[in-house]
């Protein structure tokens, strides 16, 4: 998607080992007009799924999740890293390795929202090692969901995560993939590449 792609050529920041800076726009800030462009373009790439849920990550998935069920109209669902006193006591719980923590952290979602039929499309900011997004997928069917999809505003190919999804057997949808990010560069990946 080209202006998610000029926006991480202009203010993203390689921070090395693999960490993308892109808080002006996604992860701290938000863009709300890029956000919903993203949302729209998700839609478009998954409604023929049929999804009727969106699983997702608390936080920065948030953003494009939010925008991606507004285009689709389906509610979504953020698992959390902290459980509130206003959690049931059973929850669906799993790990995930954070790449900009450096540690795992848990990541929880209620069974109140997520039901066993429900169709499932996981949106997440990034799609790195997949770790964040296959444990997404676990919480989903521990719930007895089916998982029809996985988008990811921006992919980071080098890392492997898309082969690491394999398994789940859906579409993968990027909407802007990076190639390579040594010697302080973002080299995104063209349409020529493909």
């Amino acid at each position: 998607m080209q202006a998610l792609e000029q926006r991480i050529l202009a203010e993203g920041r390689n921070l090395g080992q693999g960490i993308l800076k892109v808080d002006s726009f996604v992860n701290h800030q938000v863009d709300p007009t890029l956000m919903l462009a993203c949302g729209h373009e998700f839609a478009r790439l998954f409604k023929h799924l049929r999804p009727t849920k969106i699983l997702t990550a608390e936080i920065s998935g948030i953003a494009p999740a939010l925008t991606t069920g507004l285009a689709l109209d389906i509610p979504i669902v953020y698992a959390r890293k902290t459980k509130p006193i206003t959690m049931p006591e059973t929850v669906f719980l799993t790990t995930a390795p954070s790449h900009t923590k450096k540690r795992d952290v848990e990541i929880m979602a209620s069974p109140e929202y997520l039901q066993p039929g429900e169709r499932i499309l996981i949106i997440d900011d990034f799609l790195a090692t997949g770790q964040t997004i296959l444990a997404l997928a676990r919480i989903a069917r521990a719930a007895g969901a089916e998982i029809v999809g996985v988008g990811a505003l921006i992919e980071k190919t080098f890392e492997g995560g898309r082969a690491v999804l394999r398994d789940l057997n859906v579409p993968v949808e990027s909407l802007a993939m990076i190639v390579d990010m040594r010697d302080g560069k973002i080299i995104l990946k063209t349409r020529a590449d493909e």
